[in-house]
């Protein structure tokens, strides 16, 4: 069944894979401070996400929020952070609930667990031998300032399920790029996820049942230290991708 859903960040990379996918399954409003250049599926709205009313504009008659806007850059200070990326997230938290959208989707970020990286385990984990795995259900160790705003971000989601009960899944996105990565980038063989899979991963999150989750975005690579588990489990995530098939 088609659901209405706001899509914000929508010119972005992970929006042109969503909707590259699923432009026909679903009612879209997009969401985004820069105009399109192209035709789009549904309504366009210009709007930055730090624009308290227009966000509320946008949320009216929305099923499902997928909320990917912000300032993806790894490098990104603290101040733009700040504004972009937390205050932006929190007050689409708090239009979703106001409006009544029943889920949200939170684009999280590898970043957010960036620093598991950074001991003994590496460069090992990222080899197809080492059944070292995070699962979701791990602690926090952003290796950046942006990582930091996507762990606020989850917090956030957290807070807003528990206290007003719309349903939060986070999904912490790998290594998204539409064609593989080089066959001798092992981190990047590792964290690799689809354009195909991403469309299909956000497709599940806007149809399945949850509560509060966070999963992991990658394809189902021979090569993984991401457990995608429980979006299988809770999701019925169905990758069909694999990096090693393109080596």
């Amino acid at each position: 069944m088609a659901q209405s859903v706001l899509l914000t960040g929508a010119a972005g990379r992970v929006g042109e894979a969503i909707l590259g996918g699923l432009a026909d399954d679903h009612e879209w409003r997009l969401l985004d401070r820069d105009p399109p250049t192209d035709d789009q599926p549904g309504e366009f709205v210009v709007a930055d996400i730090t624009d308290e009313v227009a966000v509320r504009d946008a949320m009216d008659d929305i099923d499902v929020v997928i909320h990917l806007a912000g300032d993806p850059r790894p490098e990104a200070p603290w101040d733009s952070v700040l504004t972009n990326n937390i205050d932006g997230t929190q007050k689409i938290f708090d239009a979703a609930v106001d409006a009544g959208v029943e889920k949200v989707a939170f684009a999280s970020s590898n970043h957010a667990v960036g620093s598991y990286e950074t001991d003994e385990r590496t460069p090992e984990l990222y080899r197809t031998h080492d059944d070292y795995r995070l699962d979701g259900t791990e602690l926090p160790r952003p290796s950046n300032l942006y990582g930091v705003s996507k762990v606020a971000g989850e917090t956030l989601g957290r807070y807003y399920h528990d206290e007003y009960g719309i349903s939060v899944v986070c999904v912490r996105i790998g290594n998204l790029t539409e064609s593989h990565p080089p066959i001798d980038y092992e981190r990047g063989q590792a964290m690799w996820l689809s354009y195909r899979d991403c469309a299909h991963l956000f497709d599940r999150c806007i149809r399945a049942d949850y509560d509060y989750e966070i999963v992991y975005g990658i394809s189902d690579n021979d090569r993984k230290y991401y457990s995608i588990e429980r979006a299988r489990d809770v999701l019925d995530y169905e990758p069909r991708d694999n990096s090693a098939h393109h080596d």
